[in-house]
């Protein structure tokens, strides 16, 4: 993977380029009045939405952590307690996550945070050859290795996604029954 870092420059691109990381940068034209910034970079980009992960700041315990999970599920934030050793685990306050992380909502990357917070990646990423995260601002994403992903995070890898709704009804549409093993 060619390593491009044009005008694009964000503490998440200076973190892989001083890292040595092989990254590709997808920017598009962020659009906003779209609803999901996740969903929104999938389809400019063209890119198979399990392939595009969101980074979503939560509350645990009163710290801050970071849970990042494909665009096509939602956080479970029970798991991604339990991925930390806690029990429960809210959403962040927008403007803490903005703080800590020193990007903007919508454009807050795993990479190159002001100050790094404990980080889960839903399992799921383990499968692929890349994973598509934001690279620090609204209308750039950043294709690496997963395994880049977790070593410069300092990850831990557990399934904290649920899947999303449609997939979940399409499920409760099949009798289990009629399904061979």
């Amino acid at each position: 993977m060619a390593r491009k870092n044009s005008s694009q420059g964000t503490p998440a691109t200076a973190a892989l380029t001083a890292a040595g990381v092989p990254f590709v940068l997808h920017p598009y034209t962020h659009d906003p009045s779209a609803a999901s910034y996740g969903a929104e970079a999938a389809e400019a980009l063209g890119i198979d939405p399990s392939r595009v992960f969101k980074t979503l700041m939560v509350e645990v315990e009163g710290r801050l952590a970071v849970g990042i999970v494909p665009v096509s599920g939602t956080l479970d934030l029970k798991a991604m307690a339990a991925a930390l050793g806690a029990k429960k685990a809210a959403m962040a306050d927008p403007a803490a996550a903005q703080r800590r992380t020193g990007y903007v909502l919508g454009g807050i990357s795993p990479l190159g945070q002001r100050q790094p917070s404990p980080t889960v990646l839903d399992s799921s990423a383990l499968a692929l050859e890349t994973l598509l995260v934001s690279g620090g601002k609204r209308g750039l994403d950043i294709e690496l290795a997963p395994a880049d992903l977790v070593r410069l995070t300092n990850a831990v890898t557990a399934p904290i996604s649920s899947l999303a709704a449609g997939e979940r009804a399409d499920r409760r549409l099949i009798r289990p029954e009629l399904c061979p093993e």
